[in-house]
């Protein structure tokens, strides 16, 4: 395994973003593509600082991370010359950011907009088709250079937006402990992955609805930032730390799947991830677990199974392709003890939607 703990450097204060100029200039920094959203931009313009002495050039990205949109990217920043990259939006842009960067061997340097992933955290980026299917995840030989986080420019984000951050984060804990737990023996580096992931579900049982009630209020609060850290910071150290034991089992494997449908496109990253962790649970045989964390799951409006999601009128068709995608021989799910096969998926998808309709009649 190899640590990949932190950036090079982070930065998580109010005004963060007006630093920026300053940390450039310490790089020497002449020339920056500035890879930004639309909306989100729109938001965030107010909060990016002026830079002076730096040339700036500013591109919207096309809505998805996927390989048509780095080699883009990289043939403008090439055209342009510049000497660094930077992303300003949520975990997509920050994904194709560093993409960029590492094609081109240059710097990055991360201004999220969003706590919704830990994506301004990671030296990796998930690559999508142009239709949003997940094609693979590459993980880079080189940290990011720069990550700032101002908790006012996320304060000012879509709520919604922070759920999904939470059931994305919370998967920490639940894809890295039935990894771990197999583990006979244990190192320094994966104590600590395993400690990060159980901090990160302590402490949004804890903080959510309290960081939530701030975002409803406009008012920074020490639940919202210590939620908005845990999402960026302690959940990107999870897989830092731990690697391929700490990175994803069977959660993600779910969202990966569900990829496939364009019936799921519409839905958010940490969304279909907050599923997949009821769906893993159903296969680890712990519905014990799944009710015990219906209520937060309900109070947060994260879905807890295809009714939630408006996706309870698939075809059986539909969840036998949802099952062989999460099963290729190549998805972390088969990091989770025993064989888990296509048969084995179907059962916990159904096995699921049960359950959920029994507790609602309680």
């Amino acid at each position: 395994m190899i640590v990949r703990g932190a950036p090079q450097e982070f930065e998580c204060r109010v005004g963060a973003w007006d630093a920026l100029g300053e940390h450039l200039e310490r790089r020497g920094v002449k020339r920056v593509l500035v890879i930004h959203g639309g909306v989100s931009w729109e938001k965030a313009r107010r909060f990016f600082p002026d830079l002076t002495g730096v040339d700036a050039i500013f591109e919207p990205y096309g809505g998805e991370c996927s390989f048509e949109e780095r080699d883009r990217m990289v043939a403008l920043a090439e055209t342009a010359n510049v000497d660094a990259i930077i992303g300003v939006g949520g975990g997509k842009i920050a994904d194709l950011a560093k993409a960029v960067a590492v094609y081109l061997a240059m710097p990055v340097v991360i201004l999220p907009t969003l706590a919704a992933t830990c994506a301004a955290w990671t030296p990796l980026s998930v690559m999508y088709d142009a239709r949003g299917e997940m094609l693979q995840y590459d993980i880079f030989a080189r940290s990011n250079a720069l990550v700032l986080l101002d908790p006012m420019v996320i304060l000012d984000s879509p709520i919604e937006l922070m759920v999904a951050g939470i059931g994305d984060t919370l998967a920490k804990w639940y894809e890295a402990d039935v990894i771990i737990s197999q583990l006979a023996e244990r190192s320094v580096e994966i104590d600590i992955s395993h400690y990060t992931a159980k901090l990160c579900r302590d402490i949004l049982l804890e903080s959510s609805a309290a960081a939530l009630e701030a975002m409803r209020d406009g008012k920074l609060s020490e639940a919202f930032v210590k939620v908005v850290e845990t999402n960026i910071m302690v959940g990107g150290m999870v897989g830092g730390f731990g690697d391929d034991y700490g990175r994803t089992s069977g959660a993600h494997s779910i969202h990966d799947a569900l990829t496939v449908l364009d019936a799921t496109h519409h839905l958010l990253h940490g969304n279909k991830v907050a599923y997949g962790v009821f769906v893993q649970l159903m296969i680890e045989g712990r519905p014990d677990e799944i009710v015990a964390l219906t209520p937060f799951y309900q109070e947060l409006g994260l879905p807890t199974c295809l009714h939630d999601m408006g996706l309870d009128g698939l075809s059986d068709a539909e969840l036998v392709r949802v099952a062989e995608r999460a099963t290729a021989e190549d998805e972390t799910i088969h990091l989770m003890p025993g064989v888990i096969t296509i048969a084995t998926v179907l059962g916990a998808i159904k096995g699921l939607e049960i359950l959920m309709a029994e507790v609602r009649v309680r």
